[in-house]
């Protein structure tokens, strides 16, 4: 069984969180999630993060603390996603890696359709009473 290091970046603004959508054609199409990617080989997560956040949203990140950790199976293997605590430094959100991207507020987070792996976060964003403090670099 193979691991598969993945990573997510955890932004908020004004008690909403970044969440992008999935190209249709891609695994999990079509559903919503936390931004970033797959971890390369050799590449520090944090380092993937931003790597990621670059690539698909068009915008640099301070990546904090590790916000969660979710071990999930997926066809035959594990991925672990890394969920880490972002703030956004420079640059404007474009949805170049995803098919589009929007602010929900973290009690809305129920309502949208996310991978089995996303779930744990998203119910903890949800059920946290202060999400300041629990979201700080």
């Amino acid at each position: 069984m193979k691991t598969l290091i993945v990573v997510a970046g955890v932004l908020t603004e004004e008690g909403k969180v970044l969440v992008t959508e999935r190209k249709v054609d891609s695994p999990h199409g079509g559903l919503w999630e936390f931004p970033g990617g797959k971890v390369m080989e050799g590449e520090e997560p944090r380092e993937a993060l931003r790597r990621e956040l670059k690539e698909e949203l068009d915008i640099e990140v301070a990546v904090g603390r590790i916000f969660d950790a979710v071990i999930e199976p997926h066809l035959g293997d594990l991925i672990l996603l890394l969920a880490f605590c972002c703030r956004k430094m420079k640059g404007h959100l474009k949805p170049l890696g995803c098919a589009n991207l929007q602010w929900v507020h973290l009690k809305d987070l129920e309502r949208l359709a996310m991978p089995p792996a996303d779930n744990p976060i998203r119910k903890r964003l949800s059920s946290s009473e202060d999400t300041g403090l629990l979201l700080s670099l």
